[in-house]
């Protein structure tokens, strides 16, 4: 499936084949797919945390309002950000670049986060998102389905898993084989309501 047409045919799929697993092979691909996915300054500010034990499964399945993806998906992601990424050694994003680049961006990180705590957490949760479109396309790209998730405990969930007390979590995301189509579209808004041209 090419690009343009996982885009158009990736919906939120809320029942899966528990039985269905993905191979090892297949698992390192969307982790390779999600390092690929863009964050301001190369600061890599997401941290993906895959939940394989079956009981915290069944643990963070109580926190998500009994939602029966948690457990029955492949694959739980959790995406999450540390939002002092941006000051945590920030040299090593760059450390391949020409050295008037690295020192450029480097310098420039602090002015544009130090002291902004608003600024922080925009910054994660726009890494998260690009990232969980990145992961949801390129499981469709494969053959398989996904469901982005805000639907549960978010303090419950960080309890749960050890959340590192700067990070933050931006949703969760299952993966694995359908077992029943997503359910109907709910249909778009008018165009000329989305899309504007040089000014509102």
């Amino acid at each position: 499936m090419n690009t343009l047409e996982a885009i158009r045919a990736r919906r939120a799929v809320k029942h899966f084949d528990p039985a269905h697993q993905l191979t090892e092979e297949e698992e390192q691909t969307l982790k390779e797919l999600l390092r690929a996915s863009p964050t301001s300054f190369n600061m890599q500010n997401w941290r993906f945390l895959v939940v394989k034990n079956k009981e915290l499964r069944k643990q963070v399945r109580e926190a998500a309002w009994g939602q029966a993806q948690v457990e029955d998906a492949s694959l739980l992601f959790i995406l999450c950000a540390d939002l002092h990424a941006w000051r945590n050694t920030p040299e090593r994003y760059w450390e391949d670049a020409p050295k008037e680049v690295s020192d450029f961006l480097v310098s420039a990180m602090e002015p544009f986060y130090g002291h902004k705590k608003w600024q922080q957490r925009d910054e994660a949760m726009r890494s998260v998102g690009i990232a969980a479109q990145t992961l949801m396309i390129g499981a469709k790209g494969m053959g398989y389905d996904s469901c982005p998730m805000i639907g549960f405990d978010e303090l419950e969930v960080a309890k749960l898993i050890n959340l590192p007390e700067n990070y933050i979590i931006g949703m969760m995301v299952t993966v694995g084989k359908a077992a029943k189509p997503a359910q109907y579209k709910g249909g778009f808004i008018p165009d000329d309501e989305v899309f504007f041209e040089d000014r509102f």
